[in-house]
């Protein structure tokens, strides 16, 4: 049996709905039993409680084979991942996965990163099989700008012109059903981009050209950012996604990687598909 957390999160939710098609036996640990409610309908197993609670998680793992460790980014994350990995290891799991990120190195700089890679080395450390998910930015994040490509015909991000290797979600979540089922995963940091690196103004012109009107990208400055978000994001978190983003824009990447095509045996999904599959939402 799969354990799975973050379900009700973008990857989290595809890498369940790809577990499901392929058959796998799950459970989900969920903190807001209506959001996974879909889950129950397709036969997964719930247990309701928080990833940071030590008898939850216990009682969550009893009888666990592979477990997905996926949480969102805060100033917790690390503690609680390293605690889960510990309970793996009294739990007797097998194979632990992680959803890390591409920018999660020996030398990041940022604190989302990282905590990723201190918690990637405590998993290396702790005895258990392995597999580290490195995805780059997800295509799914632009759905926020939805609204303004829709009634304004632009978007605003504060990455100036940083490049990304934009990822599908549907793509990122194939890998880590793939890695949960598959074998010979064991011990290897997958690194998944989408087919292209592009700016933020390329991204514009692939909605320019699917949506056959004129889409623009504006850049937005941190400080802007930063007073948009003040009450939205707890200061940890805005603190820590201000430099994420701002390290995107000084840096960026500057290459996309073939592990998605080796894993899954297609290419992966095109900015310009993304775009097609969601063009009603934004579409005036």
């Amino acid at each position: 049996m799969i354990l799975l957390t973050g379900v009700t999160g973008k990857i989290g939710g595809e890498t369940a709905r790809q577990l499901i098609a392929r058959g796998a036996k799950l459970r989900a640990l969920v903190r807001d039993v209506a959001k996974a409610a879909d889950l129950k309908a397709a036969g997964v197993e719930r247990v309701v409680g928080d990833i940071a609670d030590v008898d939850t998680v216990r009682r969550a793992l009893t009888g666990i084979e592979k477990a997905f460790l996926l949480l969102p980014n805060g100033e917790q994350q690390e503690a609680s991942e390293k605690q889960f990995t510990d309970l793996c290891v009294a739990a007797g799991v097998k194979h632990l996965v992680k959803m890390s990120s591409m920018e999660a190195t020996a030398t990041a700089q940022t604190p989302i990163p990282r905590a990723h890679w201190a918690v990637e080395e405590y998993i290396r450390a702790s005895g258990l099989a392995w597999t580290m998910v490195k995805p780059n930015f997800f295509m799914q994040n632009l759905l926020a700008s939805a609204k303004s490509i829709r009634e304004q015909d632009k978007f605003s991000l504060p990455m100036g012109q940083g490049t990304t290797g934009m990822a599908d979600a549907r793509d990122i979540g194939a890998v880590c059903a793939e890695v949960l089922t598959g074998t010979g995963h064991a011990g290897k940091s997958h690194e998944i981009t989408g087919p292209e690196v592009l700016t933020f103004s390329q991204v514009a012109e692939r909605f320019s050209e699917v949506l056959g009107r004129k889409i623009e990208y504006v850049p937005m400055p941190m400080a802007q950012f930063r007073e948009r978000m003040t009450g939205i994001l707890k200061p940890w978190h805005l603190n820590a996604v201000c430099q994420l983003f701002q390290e995107i824009a000084d840096i960026g990447l500057d290459h996309t990687t073939g592990t998605f095509r080796q894993l899954i045996g297609r290419e992966p999904i095109p900015l310009r598909q993304f775009i097609r599959d969601h063009e009603a939402l934004f579409r005036a």
